[in-house]
């Protein structure tokens, strides 16, 4: 995408971190938006952030509910008159192992972290298609290249985010719409926060707390760095120092550097489990 002044960009997740931040600096660039999320408070606290010199919409959506993005979709169009991007940022996760979780927030978060980012992306698409120059952004993760304990369903729905980009940057190619995978590193957001957790109430607040010690991006740097994906036309987007570091490991090491983060979690777990038994 050359320029975003005048261009309507739709994002989900917009009631807080990253999609927020896109959403402020977007309208900076002069782009019109058409915003959503399940936060309602958050949505329109972004909302009164904005310049007014923009045209803003906004959309109670959940993500994970297929007609409330297809009736998004044609509502940013009814409002805007077309759209020339769409961001699938929306995102939950859990803190539970494998063997514990159950099914039920298991499908929560993938239904979001994929299902979310899959009925954006087929919702928008014919609309993109008939724009000169349109782009998808899909928010994968660096999850997507290499799992974490307790983990499991957002790596999971995040591998799978990069497989739908790669496939839609084969399918789309010579077409207009262009296609960028992001993968952040830990970001300053409310999504550990925000989990569901099968933790102790203790645990669960000091696993929060190391998340925030290790979360070097602020969900502002994110976003700049995401629109500067968009204006090259990336097709695939690292977000942060730990992103890079994160992904070099993964390719040339990929069994070692997995089995390197068991070990550290595992270490870190024994770690606290010491010191609450003292």
């Amino acid at each position: 995408m050359k320029n975003l002044k005048g261009k309507v960009i739709a994002i989900t997740g917009a009631g807080s971190g990253i999609g927020r931040s896109l959403a402020m600096q977007l309208a900076l660039y002069g782009s019109d938006l058409s915003l959503s999320d399940i936060d309602e408070k958050g949505l329109k606290e972004t909302k009164e952030l904005l310049s007014k010199d923009i045209k803003v919409s906004s959309y109670l959506v959940d993500v994970a509910n297929r007609e409330q993005v297809y009736a998004w979709a044609e509502d940013t169009i009814k409002h805007h008159g077309h759209v020339d991007c769409i961001i699938n940022n929306a995102g939950v996760a859990t803190m539970a192992s494998i063997e514990e979780i159950d099914y039920e927030d298991f499908d929560w978060v993938f239904n979001i972290v994929f299902y979310g980012v899959l009925y954006g992306t087929k919702a928008f698409l014919p609309h993109l298609k008939e724009r000169p120059d349109a782009h998808i952004v899909n928010i994968s993760s660096v999850n997507g290249f290499v799992s974490t304990p307790t983990n499991g369903p957002y790596a999971c729905a995040k591998h799978a985010v990069k497989a739908l980009n790669q496939t839609l940057q084969q399918e789309l190619r010579g077409t207009a719409v262009n296609i960028t995978s992001v993968h952040p590193g830990g970001v300053k957001t409310n999504i550990a926060r925000n989990s569901r957790s099968y933790d102790s109430e203790e645990l669960q607040k000091e696993k929060v707390e190391r998340f925030d010690q290790i979360a070097g991006t602020s969900p502002e740097k994110a976003a700049k760095i995401i629109i500067k994906g968009i204006l090259k036309n990336r097709k695939r987007q690292l977000v942060g120092f730990d992103a890079i570091v994160i992904d070099i490991f993964s390719r040339f090491f990929p069994q070692k550097f997995s089995d390197a983060i068991g070990y550290l979690h595992e270490r870190a777990a024994r770690k606290w489990k010491a010191s609450n038994t003292t």
